[in-house]
């Protein structure tokens, strides 16, 4: 068994425990030699208190192999899952491999001065544990368009007919993305094309796929997101899933404008010490694999909120971590107060935007955000046409939800947590909250907002695996698999 083998085990049983996937918290058992998990092969894992969104973990000393905890999770598992068992398999055995294969090269990535965004993709997910799996991706696929291998690829790129283009659809592609020397037709217009998107758009009625590769692109973290230049990325989609089978990365018809329309939502409402990229000119012709949007960025240093959790990134950055955790809860806190907007912005999301001696809060991909029509109204904000109605709810444990699964354990305890000792971390997380939910007083919004986090017992969590990959939509009845909550962890925020 090797030392990354008995990493991931430990993520997985972890995760399976939050969840509670198939009851197996049940199984948790206090003995004479303290609390553990009795496996399927009769192992009795040892677990300690978790610190951090669950009650317990697999212990800091135990060496479980996968195959001890994948055997009980099918003994738990119900048959109307198997399924989602057998992909979850796949995901284990391919973030294994991704993780053996980035601990071979990451020695010399690092020597070729990587990127904050390669660099953030050393970091893994904070609670989801196979992030490394792009299941059905080769080795070299993976070396040639992971982020964590700091490679560059050409893009490919289809002819489309224009007829094909959505509403809001930009007829042509900026000349600093496009490449150059291509003639077409008045009736066509040209689409990028990521490498491994290549087999599925050839299958597309009516489009032609050129034959050469052009324009050269670095991936970022988000590997559907690709880097033309420092200030211009480009986002495409891709035929894989991240963080759960469901979570395909393909662009549905209509995201890019709902996106685009979010983001004209938060630059009205932005404070001044927040930045939300131009995510406003994009493509789609109709096609899960047919779109494009181009984002440009401001000019400055960026360091993606991700890379925080990266060795030796903050140490670089000095002690920011105090001026960000301010500027993320101030402006998100006030978003929900004022607004009942809470933003799908986690640390893949947010940046760091450094100019000259100001550090200011980088917003991107806003697409996942949650609006209250009725608050925004009330505040005199006009309420976005959003396509998506999953975007707008005037429940406000509805937003409430939203804040605490992202704004604060994904954005702001991760990060905290993961650089300083967990006392340290509370405090500043606590007080820095406490402070700004103090400036509304007994508004109802901040009122709601207090009780679900400074004062809850116990804090929501997404139910990730048992929503993304497990089970069924049918069986878990998700509208949304990144908005499945069910289970929940001791408030970290509290006072011991």
């Amino acid at each position: 068994m090797t030392a990354r083998e008995a990493y991931l085990a430990a993520r997985v049983l972890d995760a399976l425990l939050r969840e509670n996937y198939g009851g197996l918290g049940s199984r948790v058992a206090r003995t004479k030699d303290g609390v553990g998990l009795l496996l399927a092969d009769g192992r009795w894992a040892r677990l300690s208190p978790g610190g951090l969104f669950q009650d317990f973990v697999v212990a800091g000393d135990e060496r479980l192999g996968l195959e001890q905890v994948l055997e009980t999770l099918v003994e738990v598992s119900d048959p109307a899952d198997s399924e989602g068992v057998a992909a979850f398999f796949e995901e284990c055995l391919a973030a294994l491999s991704a993780l053996e294969l980035h601990d071979g090269h990451a020695e010399s990535v690092l020597l070729g001065q990587p990127s904050y965004e390669t660099l953030a993709a050393f970091a893994d997910h904070p609670v989801y544990p196979t992030s490394r799996a792009r299941v059905g991706l080769s080795e070299r696929e993976l070396m040639a368009y992971a982020p964590e291998f700091g490679g560059s690829f050409e893009l490919r790129w289809a002819v489309v007919p224009r007829r094909a283009l959505a509403p809001g659809s930009a007829v042509r592609l900026p000349a600093d993305v496009a490449p150059a020397g291509r003639n077409l037709m008045d009736d066509e217009v040209l689409f990028p094309v990521h490498p491994l998107a290549v087999a599925e758009v050839r299958k597309i009625d009516g489009v032609r796929l050129l034959g050469e590769a052009a324009v050269t692109v670095r991936p970022t973290l988000s590997m559907r997101t690709v880097e033309i230049s420092p200030r211009v990325h480009l986002k495409v989609p891709l035929p894989i899933s991240t963080l759960g089978a469901r979570n395909r990365r393909s662009i549905k018809p209509g995201t890019l404008g709902d996106g685009a329309r979010a983001e004209l939502l938060l630059r009205e409402l932005a404070d001044p010490d927040v930045v939300v990229a131009d995510e406003q000119t994009y493509a789609h012709a109709g096609h899960e694999y047919l779109a494009w949007m181009v984002r440009r960025l401001p000019e400055g240093k960026i360091v993606p909120v991700a890379a925080l959790s990266s060795p030796g990134v903050l140490d670089e950055l000095g002690d920011v971590l105090p001026a960000y955790l301010r500027l993320l809860l101030r402006w998100n806190v006030r978003l929900f107060v004022r607004y009942g907007v809470a933003l799908e912005a986690h640390q893949q999301n947010l940046g760091l935007l450094f100019q000259g001696g100001r550090m200011r809060l980088l917003v991107k991909d806003n697409d996942g955000l949650m609006a209250s029509p009725s608050r925004l109204r009330a505040a005199g904000v006009e309420v976005p046409e959003f396509g998506d109605e999953r975007m707008v709810n005037d429940d406000p444990h509805a937003l409430a939800d939203v804040f605490v699964t992202i704004t604060l354990h994904l954005a702001a305890a991760a990060v905290a947590f993961g650089a300083l000792p967990h006392d340290r971390a509370a405090a500043l997380l606590r007080d820095t909250l406490a402070e700004e939910l103090d400036g509304y007083g007994d508004d109802p919004m901040a009122r709601i907002l207090r009780a679900r986090t400074l004062d809850a017992v116990r804090l929501t969590g997404k139910s990730m695996i048992t929503a993304g990959t497990l089970l069924s939509k049918e069986r878990s009845g998700a509208r949304d698999v990144n908005k499945f909550y069910g289970t929940s962890g001791p408030n970290y925020l509290r006072r011991a």
